[in-house]
């Protein structure tokens, strides 16, 4: 069996594991089942990549009851050893299949020795074949400070899967995981490392991204417990992005005969955590119904808009950029556009809205210009 065939094999289920965006656990780039394991990506600059996203092994002595790669699972198990993954990788690299690599893996021999065969893979990449682009390396549950330390140093991305948002929702999932001693103080030490050490020591002389990821309605979890942990996790560790995976039963597990999370509830979920890292607002702005979830039937930041800004609309010849973060179809560029747009007065109608680059559809309900009301189309349907 050659090594493509076997990462094959391992990556059926890394849509487990967190794509570098959100649509890319939902599709490969490639249908051709020797290539499962490329992804479309697409980075934290914005640019997209061909992903490489593979496990070192696919043996593993956890109990997660979602995971197919659980201990006790009846199913062939892979093993790659450092220079077996490098070498495999640098060879796509250097056809042009890939551009990139995620490197994972299950946990075999406790989460010290895992963590250093994660080390040594990234170690073989970027001295022995002088690789230079992107790296994601996971850390692994259990992994030491100094081990966090060596990741951050040859990576551009590192991640730490919370999996719940707390300590009692993780016990109910993954047993054998410990929430605060084991994950969060991971994730704890990547930050204590960016600030304590001149990121002049880091691979490109910038320490990596941090990012986490949730499995998502297995146990009952609730949006504001997903969202709370996460706004701690942005204003406290430096989180630079979460992850939500939308539960889905896997023959085999624990919880096979559980019902499926709906894919729109991630979609929510993906909506308002940029809410929170990139438009300003606050955990208690979102608009939470009454048993934590977030509405169904209508994005976050138009629920929000519907309840304030409805009756008060906003003068996007007068706002500040925070004002017009809060309208719907206004995004960071958008508000940019706006604000340069102010300063020549330019902003009449609709229209002049729509000439830099701003979709006026969804705003007109929730804006002034110039102190009146834009004409908008009513809809019937």
């Amino acid at each position: 069996m050659n090594n493509f065939t076997r990462l094959s094999q391992i990556s059926q289920y890394m849509h487990l594991e967190p794509a570098e965006d959100a649509a890319c656990s939902r599709k490969s780039a490639h249908t051709s089942s020797h290539e499962a394991y490329i992804s479309s990506a697409v980075l934290p600059n914005g640019k997209r990549i061909k992903l490489m996203k593979s496990l070192l092994t696919s043996a593993c002595e956890r109990n997660c009851y979602y995971c197919p790669f659980r201990a006790g699972s009846d199913f062939r198990r892979q093993t790659f050893k450092p220079d077996e993954m490098a070498s495999t990788f640098v060879s796509l690299y250097r056809a042009g299949l890939v551009e990139g690599i995620f490197l994972s893996s299950g946990i075999a021999g406790g989460g010290v020795r895992t963590q250093d065969k994660l080390i040594a893979t990234a170690e073989i990449l970027r001295k022995k074949y002088q690789y230079r682009d992107y790296l994601h390396l996971k850390l692994m549950p259990g992994a030491e400070h100094e081990q966090v330390m060596q990741s951050m140093l040859l990576a551009d991305r590192v991640s730490v899967n919370l999996e719940a948002p707390n300590s009692n929702r993780l016990e109910k999932l993954a047993p054998k995981k410990v929430f605060l001693d084991e994950l969060l103080q991971t994730l704890r030490w990547v930050d204590e490392i960016r600030h304590s050490h001149s990121p002049h020591l880091a691979w490109k002389g910038r320490w990596p991204s941090m990012t986490t990821q949730f499995v998502v309605g297995a146990v009952g979890d609730t949006d504001l417990e997903l969202l709370t942990t996460t706004a701690n996790l942005h204003q406290h560790v430096g989180l630079g992005r979460a992850y939500y995976s939308a539960f889905r039963p896997i023959t085999g597990t624990p919880f096979e005969n559980l019902a499926p999370e709906s894919p729109l509830r991630e979609h929510r979920l993906y909506q308002a955590s940029f809410l929170l890292r990139d438009y300003g607002f606050d955990l208690e702005e979102l608009p939470f119904q009454s048993d934590g979830r977030l509405p169904m039937d209508m994005d976050p930041k138009r629920a929000w808009a519907s309840a304030h800004l409805q009756e008060n609309p906003v003068d996007v010849n007068r706002a500040g950029r925070q004002q017009l973060l809060r309208i719907p179809g206004i995004g960071p560029k958008g508000a940019s556009a706006i604000l340069a747009a102010q300063r020549k007065g330019t902003l009449r109608t609709p229209e002049d809205l729509r000439k830099i680059g701003v979709n006026p559809s969804r705003s007109l309900p929730y804006i002034l210009m110039n102190g009146v009301r834009p004409a908008r189309q009513l809809a019937f349907w």
